[in-house]
């Protein structure tokens, strides 16, 4: 939280930050600490306490992922048409009725209309906030007050320590019971919703509403905003590997997954630690297309740092080694990839459709990592000699270069 605030008085003094950027930049902060004091619990919780069978716990939680990211889209299309404000607002009232509801759910089909209310919460609000911040960057960038890419980093800050200060904040509250952390939960959004009713501006200068029908058919015939959306989806597909690959690199060489906790909170570390100076860094040397290819690579290098240990078979400490660096390269890549993916955007988008490309950004890519989830699973599930599934996954950033738009 203290380099959050550091970062904010940085990015003020060297950006120009307005107080919409840090009202958005501290929203995404309390999202992310509502929706992850939550989630993390939510598997054990649908298995152990309500006695789900282990296949209908992942199809609730894949119903979660799609109702978020795959309806991203449309909450980008109802914010360029109504503007962010109202579907802020019904987001956060979306999410607390959902966290409500999963308290006090005790039935599959109770559980399912739940996660499903949380998840379109989350289709509204976001891509909302995101697309505003976007256009804020880039008026400010425009107005002299330094690259758009430090404000994204920032935002991608914001939502990394929400994301680790969330979960601390659910184990604490899950010694008393699950209801208790929904209802944290819901507070929190509670919070949020008072504060954007009080804060966010009815009507936001330079933003105009956009009513026309077309703007679906137009994305569709974008190509270098669907390559854009292809290359950000290998990123993502890659990204999704410390939830499948990695496991299971770390169950071979540790004998469990108890070291992936570390891990996980290696990445957070240092995204929350090093985003910021990346970003200056590449804000200097590396234009928004280099930036990405060399994020790229990294993340490239990280799986093949994996293959090349996998012929000798680490155990123990030393078999954790391959692993923690494909953590520390594919987060630095992260750094890189994520938030120029969000600065390139308004250069792509159609005017006044910014909301409804950011939106479909992540809606395309999901659809990318959903598809190329199931058959990374079946590969590393068919046998093959163990260093040939880390090559494959590496091939796939590397191949996604060649997609990037040229201009």
């Amino acid at each position: 939280m203290t380099s959050l605030s550091v970062g904010l008085r940085q990015a003020e003094d060297g950006t120009r930050l307005t107080p919409l950027l840090r009202l958005l930049i501290l929203t995404q902060l309390a999202f992310n600490i509502g929706f992850f004091a939550v989630l993390p619990f939510l598997s054990e919780h649908l298995g152990q306490a309500m006695g789900m069978a282990g296949w209908l716990v992942g199809f609730v939680l894949g119903l979660r992922t799609f109702s978020q990211q795959g309806l991203f889209v449309v909450g980008g299309a109802l914010a360029d048409r109504y503007g962010i404000r109202p579907v802020v607002l019904a987001g956060c009232a979306l999410r607390i009725a959902g966290f409500v509801w999963l308290g006090y759910a005790r039935e599959t089909w109770t559980v399912v209309g739940a996660v499903l209310l949380i998840g379109f919460a989350a289709a509204l609000f976001s891509p909302a906030v995101e697309s505003e911040v976007a256009r804020q960057a880039v008026v400010s960038e425009e107005a002299g007050g330094g690259s758009r890419t430090r404000v994204l980093a920032l935002f991608t800050v914001a939502g990394q320590a929400g994301a680790f200060v969330g979960p601390l904040l659910g184990a604490l509250l899950l010694a008393m019971d699950f209801r208790t952390v929904c209802l944290a939960g819901a507070g929190i959004f509670v919070l949020v919703l008072a504060g954007h009713a009080w804060l966010l501006p009815q009507h936001i200068p330079g933003r105009a509403r956009t009513r026309g029908k077309n703007g679906m058919r137009a994305l569709l015939r974008n190509r270098r905003f669907l390559a854009l959306c292809c290359a950000y989806g290998a990123y993502l597909l890659a990204y999704n590997q410390l939830y499948l690959a990695l496991p299971a690199e770390v169950e071979r060489a540790a004998g469990s997954q108890a070291p992936l906790a570390w891990l996980f909170a290696l990445s957070s570390l240092l995204v929350v630690t090093a985003q910021l100076p990346v970003t200056r860094w590449a804000a200097v040397h590396l234009t928004l297309r280099r930036s990405m290819v060399v994020g790229l690579l990294l993340i490239s290098a990280g799986f093949a740092v994996v293959a090349a240990a996998r012929p000798a078979a680490p155990i123990g400490t030393a078999g954790l080694l391959p692993a923690a660096g494909f953590v520390v390269l594919l987060t630095l890549g992260q750094m890189l990839v994520a938030p120029v993916a969000r600065a390139w955007v308004p250069d792509l988008a159609e005017e006044g459709r910014l909301g409804l490309y950011t939106g479909a950004l992540s809606s395309v890519s999901g659809l990318i990592v959903l598809a190329g989830s199931s058959a990374t699973g079946t590969l590393l599930d068919t046998g093959l000699p163990p260093a040939v599934p880390w090559l494959v996954l590496a091939a796939v950033p590397a191949a996604a270069i060649g997609l990037l738009p040229r201009r």
